[in-house]
């Protein structure tokens, strides 16, 4: 079995976890077709034959966050943006993760906010952000905490605000079975961690009363 394995590299960005032996495609196939014969089907009838390989493709393209890393997406920033230095909030930004306990999805909105200080970053760099790390196995409080901290270390902002709003189908389709329900998560860092004033400040932007 060892021939068949390649070590897979170690994502640094806020993750605690370990390198480990990444299987080639050969072996990922080989393990759809056990689950396909486990759930009580025939891997060889006609209808599942390129079911392990359509699995794997989906997975490369769902989980490609542990080929990716959040720091080259903050690395160009803008110095020249005037004298403005107030709130900046990229709201409803969409993402797709995948629970960690049950590998089903949790779909929802990231919300974020920062200060920020002598540079700025392209807001699409930030929804990448998001896109980096839901794109590996999660828990929505991990996630938060690694979008949060991403930005807070690669922009030095004055204060660093995210919130995540998302439905995990692990609630809706097993288990208690509550379609509807619904996980909130917030991270602060510096003005928005220190000043209630700021949280408050945040929210209302992000619950669309600008103004």
């Amino acid at each position: 079995m060892d021939a068949v394995l390649k070590k897979a590299s170690a994502i640094a960005d806020g993750d605690d976890r370990k390198t480990v032996a990444r299987p080639d495609r050969a072996a990922a196939e080989a393990a759809v077709r056990t689950l396909i014969a486990w759930a009580g089907d025939d891997p060889d009838r006609e209808g599942l034959l390129d079911t392990p390989r359509r699995v794997v493709d989906m997975y490369t393209e769902v989980f490609a966050g542990y080929r990716d890393d959040a720091t080259p997406h903050l690395a160009r920033t803008f110095g020249d943006y005037g004298t403005y230095d107030d709130i900046v909030v990229v709201r409803d930004i969409p993402f797709n993760a995948h629970c960690e306990h049950h590998m089903v999805p949790f779909v929802g909105k990231a919300h974020i906010a920062y200060y920020p200080t002598d540079r700025i970053v392209g807001l699409s760099k930030l929804a990448r952000v998001v896109d980096v790390f839901a794109r590996r196995l999660q828990t929505q409080e991990r996630l938060t905490d690694q979008i949060v901290s991403a930005i807070d270390d690669a922009l030095k902002p004055r204060g660093t605000a995210v919130m995540i709003d998302a439905e995990h189908q692990c609630m809706t389709l097993r288990g208690v079975r509550k379609p509807g329900a619904s996980t909130v998560t917030a991270q602060y860092r510096g003005v928005f961690r220190d000043d209630p004033a700021e949280q408050q400040r945040f929210l209302t932007l992000v619950r669309g009363s600008v103004g």
